[in-house]
Formats: C-alpha cells, structure tokens, sequence
C-alpha cells in the first residue's frame, strides 16, 4: 500500500553510506559534461575558414607591397570577423551548461530516518524525495505518496496546464504529460499538493538528460552563404591566378623585364583577389544584425540572418509562442443555456458572478495552479470573515475538489469544482441536464478550451463528512478556460503564407486544443498527426504525409526532432521556434533556431540561432523580410563586384597584348580598390528592400549565392563597360594623347563606369527614374567622396606626380563623364530583359 504524506518522513529512507556509495559508483546528478572547445580552440577553427585566410593573406601582401592602408583596413576586418565569430561560438558552448543548471535544484530527502536538504547534484537512485509546492524536482522518481499533486511539466511537454499525479502500486510504462500518471520528472515543478517519490534515475539517465544528450549529439547546421560564398571566393581566386599569371607572361615575352613582369603580375593579382567578398559578409552581417536587433530580435549566430530569408517551413510550438503561455476564463456557461465571455474591462454581473465566486473558493487561498490563477483574476476573493476549515483534495476515484467555508454560527458553504462529469455525478443530475451539460462541454472543447464545472453546497453540521457525495450540490455553471492565442499572431500568419512559408504547429498538447489554437492563429487546415501516430508510421510514410500535416499534437521532444529531420530530409530550410527544453533538440538542428527572451528558458535560447528579445511572433515577419532584404543586397554588392572587375582585368591586360604603355601600377589598383570596398559594403546595404520581397516565393535550397543568368548579367555588365574604356583608350593612344594623360582620362572614366554600374546594380526592378526617388545617404556620401577625390587629383599636383597623370582638360573630363553616361544608358536598357532571364531561372528551379 502506497505510504501517506504522514508516514513519509517516517521512512528510513538510504543511509548516508548508502547514498555516498551510490554517489560514487553512478556519478552526480547533473549533465555529464562533453569536451568542451576552449577560446584557443575555437580560435584556431575559425582561422582556418578560407575567407578569412584570404582576407588575411590580402592584408600581408599589401604590406608587402607597401600599401599600408589597403593592410590595416582589411587586416582590421579580419580581427573584427575573428573575434565576432569567436564570441558566437564561445556563447553556443552555453547550451550544455544551461541544461545542466537547470536539472540540478536542491531537493529535500529521507536520509538515515531523517528529513534532509541536499543540493540537487546529490541525489541519487533511491532516495526518497519529499515534494511540496514550489519545488523544482531534481530527478525521474515514482510515487509513493500524494495528496491533491499536480506538476507543471511544460518544459518537456509543452502542455499549457499542470498536470495531476496520482500514487500507483503498478505503474507500468510512462513519458512525460497526461494526467494521473505515477511519474514524475527532473526539471518540471510542484504546482499544487504534496508527496512522497522514489527516485528512478538521476543525471543522463533522466528524461532532461536524454535531450542534454541529444543536443550533445547534434551538429549545428553549417552556414548556406558560408559554403556559397567560400565556393565563389575559390573561383575568383583561380580566376585572378591566370590573369596574373597571363600578365607576367605577356610582359616578359613581348617586353623582356622579367622582374617588371612579375610585379606587374603580383599587383593585378592582388586587384583581383576577392578580398571585397568576406569585407562585403562581414559589414552586411554585422550590420543586418543590428536592423533585426532595432525589430526585436537578437541575433545569435549572423549567418542565420541569410537563411532567415531563404527559410521555406516554419515550425512552431504553441504554448508561449502562439499562445500567451497562461490560461485565461474566455467563456462562462449556466445550466439555463445561457453564456458569456468574460473581458477584463467588463464587469461579469449575476448570476454569472456567482458561478466565479464559488470557482475562487473552491480554489486555494494564494492559487498556484494556473487555472486557478486565471479563475481569480476575473473573480478576487471578496473580504470576507469566512475561515477555510477543510478541504478535500482529488481523488482517483473522482476528479473534484471542495473547500468548506465557515463564517460565524452561520451555515458553511461548500464549494467545489472539477470534472464535468465528477461533478454532474456530485450534483446528481438528471438524464436530460446531464446531456445538456455534456453537450456544453463538448461545444467549449471543440474550442480547444479546459472545461471545469463548478458546484456549491451548504453543511449546518459542525462535523463534516468523509466524502463530498453526502452534500446535496447544485450546479452553478461551466468555466471554460484557454491559453489565449497572442495578439496579432493571425496576421503574422497570413504575412508568412504571403512569402511563401508554410507554418506547422508541433506542440506537446492535446489534438483538439492544438486544431483549435491553429485554427485561430490562421494555420492552414490540414492533418492532425498526434505523437502516437507518429510512432507508428516510418520515415517513408512521414514523408510522404508531410506536405499534407497541419498540426503535430501530443509530440514527445525526439519526435519534435525527427520532424524536422523529415523536413530537412525533404529538401526545406527550417525555422523553428520554441521556449522549453523540450524543444531544444530541434531548435538547435533547425536552419534557424527561434527562442522566446522573456519566457523561454536558457536552455532554447542557447540553443536557438535568434532570440525574440519581447516575445514577439510578428517580430519573425520582420526579420524574414529583412533576410531577404540583405540576402538581395549581398548578392548586388558581389553583382557588382563581378562586373567591375572585368574592365580592371582587361584594362591590365590590354595593353600587354597591344604593346601600349602599362595604365596601372599598383597605387592605381590599390586607390580603385579603397572606392570598391566602401561602394560595396555601404551603398549596397543601405538599399531598401525590393517591392516583391515579402510576395515571392523563398529561393530554392539548391540556388547558390549567384546563378548562371546573374553571373552572366555581371560579365556582360563589365564587359561593355570594358569595350567601352578599351575603345577610348585605343582611339586616344593612336592619335598620339601622351601616356600619362591617357592614364589619368581612362582613370577618371574608370570612376564613371563604376559609378553607372552603381546605379544599375541598386534594384533588380526598379526604373533608374524611380531609383533616383528613393532616398540612400550612403550613395550620397560615396558620391561625394568619388567628386572629392575627382578635385583632390586634379588640383594636388603632388598627387598627379605620384598617380603618374598630367593636367586633363575640361573636355577630357567631358568625355570620361560621357563615357559613364553611355554605360548607364546601354545598361539600363538591357536589364529588364536580363532580370526577365534571372527570375524565369529561379522560377524554373522551384518549379
């Protein structure tokens, strides 16, 4: 026979010996902890990225080239990079910890006959736990004992209410969640009652220490632009090898200064080094945190900030997410059919006053449980000289609970409250009242709502009977109660569905409350798998029902991680969010782990990639949008590297194979590459978003960072701008323009190119007419740099001296500015028909 709560301490419990050597052989009650990489390590790891060599070796050789400057900008990049990353992956090292802390509270046992407070970390398998409420249980442990329990288990279950416990002699299998279970679990929390419990498992071997082991096992997804934009790097990098290589060849064979050739070669290598892409990741990642940070939301991991933008499913729990993660009386039923939703702003009058007030006393003094809070938050205990003098708990044998007031030599009033069909049976009810009870309570369930009915009774004897079914109690009506789903949750919804995401729920929760919740949020009809069914059907079968599920219910934390491996599997780039440690696992295999700031635990939030710092769903529109938004404008940032690129190549190489004059050194490279770099990472990520950005479809999983038709688009773009440069610079060679004047006039309508290609590269589809309507003060101030430096040359003689220019006349400048104007105009007419090429080929890959 289980013990009572009485006989509980009385129980002899482990010795001391007992627990010490138990302590020893099984190991303390916490995580075990896995080999954690120190700064040095990870240090070393993020140096090998092959961006950041490149940025680095690109620093040294500038260095070597005497060019400090252009070293110490990109030298000071790559510090700022390194000690970004280091940072993040030092913070992600947390997750563990966090897990762990939390598992290990202290904890009150039997020792040696004796009650006893121990630290968490010291319990061991068979101890006897003494549980009362506000207490964090420190490990797995079976009933002995228990008087009216109940236990918050959300953290693994993602249920919005406590659950009740009962003791059992034959308790047989058990998970977490679902009512009157013999179980309890490390890290969920003593909401109501008292007991007694046996402890079965301590540390990894607790249901907590499962999911710390899968988080232990897990592999954060690697970066998609990471692995894109290290693809491209490699691909400039060979690319600018031969041009380097072709000029040292050129310029030895046809000149004979093979030293001359050599540095020729090395500083038209260094023009074409990529070294403007991780400069072009580093800014626009920084900087796309900060934008997302001014919309609520921190960024723990930048490259989630891409993959925010490219993200094709959204999988959402519910409790805390959509909901408000606390329960809220949203509707009140008397037995004569009438009903009411109660507003907080609106006073609930009679009788449905009484209904509430008989709900408060049949609840304890100072609520604990959730439902009871909300009960009294529409209905506080009135001042009263009234004494709580019994109360009978929950039983297995009926689902009700009263409390017995007494004021004076007045008659007691007893008040109590429970399941609708314990307390129809307490009322003794009627057939036809019993239907129309059950039929109210089937309407408020459908609804996804909890449904308690409430009853009162009066006793005018002083000594009280055993049991509640002696009262002659009238029902008093229905309380049905809701996790009330977040404001403005629908919209975001609809907002998502515009952009081409497909929101699911995976919650902890019954099936009904979750179609009920999905159903207000605005989710999609569709199937309702509960966590049973996915058991029993394979990978195979999930994934051919996958596309077809609206709603995963009663999900245990594995399986919220296998469904977002079958999602994954099925070629979508993941978001999802959670608060719990349930959905840790998951949120860390995700693309984009999503964690609550304010409600959430350490444990999602070290895990998660993003944070929602105010709790806020619509805030993951904002941050998809701005994905995409910088997602856009990395790509025409390196639109328009690409293109510039081309007429610096060829411009190097021309006069090699027409035996002209060398244009550029060195210097010239390194001053062209000081105006890209801020043109880049400047113009480009203060651009607004594209019109269509939030109404397209996400971009394929497979696209890379540039497709075949941008790529081509970029060359065409530098290859006009170079017929264009090579046309003026052979005309103005042949008739007889001096070397140095000659340099300064491609120079300048070099400048003029670079510019017009700015300006096409801002907007895939916008009209140059409407691009010039839309305010970005970075272009400005480039332009104004561009116009200052323009002056700087032209009127420093100094200057001139060192660029190896002479003095351009106002009509040599006439013709560089033409030059540019031309450019812009030819460009500006072929690109809708090269944006018609882009988009028929990102349709085609969706399709």
């Amino acid at each position: 026979m289980p013990v009572t709560k009485d006989t509980a301490a009385e129980m002899h419990g482990l010795t001391s010996a007992e627990a010490a050597a138990r302590l020893l052989a099984e190991g303390p009650n916490e995580l075990p902890r896995t080999g954690d990489r120190s700064v040095l390590r990870i240090a070393r790891d993020v140096l090998k990225e092959p961006m950041l060599a490149l940025l680095l070796a690109g620093g040294v050789a500038y260095l070597l080239l005497g060019s400090l400057g252009e070293a110490l900008i990109l030298l000071a990049f790559a510090t700022f990079s390194v000690v970004v990353t280091i940072v993040q992956e030092t913070r992600t090292e947390h997750v563990l910890e966090a897990l762990r802390d939390l598992s290990a509270p202290s904890a009150r046992v039997v020792r040696n006959g004796e009650q006893r407070a121990i630290p968490g970390r010291e319990v061991v398998r068979g101890d006897l736990l003494l549980l009362e409420p506000g207490d964090r249980i420190a490990a797995d442990a079976l009933l002995q004992s228990a008087i009216d329990l109940q236990v918050d288990e959300s953290l693994l279950t993602g249920e919005s209410v406590a659950v009740g416990k009962l003791a059992s002699a034959a308790p047989g299998d058990h998970r977490p969640g679902g009512e009157d279970q013999p179980f309890i679990y490390s890290g969920s929390m003593v909401t109501r009652g008292s007991g007694s419990a046996l402890v079965t498992a301590t540390g990894a071997a607790t249901e907590i220490g499962r999911i710390g082991q899968s988080l232990a096992s897990l592999d954060t997804e690697a970066p998609r632009l990471r692995i894109e934009t290290a693809h491209i790097v490699r691909l400039c990098a060979i690319g600018g090898a031969l041009v380097a290589s072709a000029v040292i060849l050129l310029y030895g064979l046809l000149r004979g200064g093979w030293i001359d050739a050599v540095l020729a070669g090395i500083a038209i290598g260094m023009a074409m080094l990529p070294e403007e892409f991780p400069v072009v990741l580093t800014i626009f990642l920084a900087m796309g945190a900060w934008r997302i940070g001014q919309a609520g939301v921190l960024t723990r991991r930048a490259a989630a900030i891409e993959t925010l933008g490219s993200a094709t499913i959204l999988c959402t729990d519910k409790t805390g997410t959509l909901t408000e993660n606390r329960m809220a009386v949203a509707t009140l039923w008397l037995p004569d059919g009438s009903t009411l939703t109660p507003l907080a702003d609106i006073a609930v009058g009679e009788p449905f006053e009484a209904l509430l007030k008989a709900g408060t006393l049949a609840s304890a003094p100072h609520p604990v449980d959730p439902m009871e809070v909300a009960i009294a938050a529409v209905q506080p205990p009135s001042p009263s000289d009234a004494v709580l003098v019994h109360g009978y708990g929950l039983r297995p044998d009926l689902f009700a609970m009263a409390n017995v007031w007494r004021s004076g030599d007045a008659a007691a009033t007893v008040a109590a409250k429970g399941a609708p069909e314990a307390i129809a049976d307490l009322c003794r009810l009627p057939y036809e009242a019993r239907e129309r009870l059950l039929a109210a309570v089937n309407m408020m369930a459908a609804r996804g709502l909890r449904v308690l009915a409430v009853a009162s009774a009066t006793a005018s004897d002083t000594a009280l009977p055993e049991d509640l079914h002696a009262f002659a109690f009238e029902l008093l009506g229905l309380i049905g109660l809701a996790d009330p789903v977040r404001p403005g949750i629908a919209e975001a919804v609809s907002a998502f569905r515009a952009a081409g995401l497909r929101v699911v729920m995976i919650t902890g929760d019954y099936a009904t409350t979750a179609r009920a919740i999905a159903t207000q949020a605005g989710i999609a009809r569709g199937e309702v798998v509960t966590g049973a069914q996915l058991a029993a059907i394979d990978d195979a079968d999930l994934a051919r029902r996958l596309p077809a599920i609206a709603v995963f219910a009663r999900i245990m934390p594995e399986q919220k991680l296998r469904i977002v491996e079958a999602f994954k599997a099925a070629g979508e780039i993941v978001a999802m969010t959670g608060d719990g440690v349930n959905d840790a696992p998951s949120l860390k295999s995700a693309h984009i782990g999503i964690a609550m700031g304010k409600r959430g635990t350490d444990v999602a939030r070290e895990a998660s990639a993003i944070v929602l710092l105010d709790d806020d769903f619509a805030a993951v529109v904002s941050a998809i949008g701005l994905g995409r938004r910088i997602y856009d404008n990395i790509r025409k940032a390196m639109a328009f590297i690409f293109a510039i690129h081309v007429p610096i190549a060829g411009l190097a190489l021309l006069p090699l194979a027409l035996g002209l004059p060398i244009l550029f050194g060195p210097i010239h490279i390194a001053l062209l590459e000081m105006v890209i770099d801020p043109v880049c990472a400047l113009v480009f990520e203060a651009e607004r978003a594209e019109e269509d950005s939030m109404r397209r479809p996400p971009r394929p999983a497979s696209e890379r960072l540039f497709s075949l038709p941008m790529i081509a688009w970029s060359v065409t773009q530098g290859g006009i701008a170079f017929a264009l440069l090579a046309g003026l610079f052979v005309i103005e060679s042949h008739v007889g323009m001096p070397e140095q004047e000659v340099r300064a006039l491609i120079f300048f309508a070099l400048l003029a190119s670079m510019v017009a290609l700015i300006l096409v590269n801002r907007s895939y589809g916008t009209s140059l007419r409407a691009m010039f309507g839309q305010q970005n003060k970075a272009l400005r101030y480039v332009l104004a740099t561009l116009v200052a430096v323009t002056l700087l040359i032209l009127f420093v003689a100094p200057l001139q001296t060192l660029l190896r220019f002479e003095q351009l006349h106002a009509s040599d400048l006439g013709v560089a500015l033409a030059v540019g104007v031309v450019l812009l105009a030819i460009l500006e007419l072929l690109k809708p028909a090269a944006n018609r090429a882009i988009l028929e080929h990102q349709r085609a890959r969706i399709g």
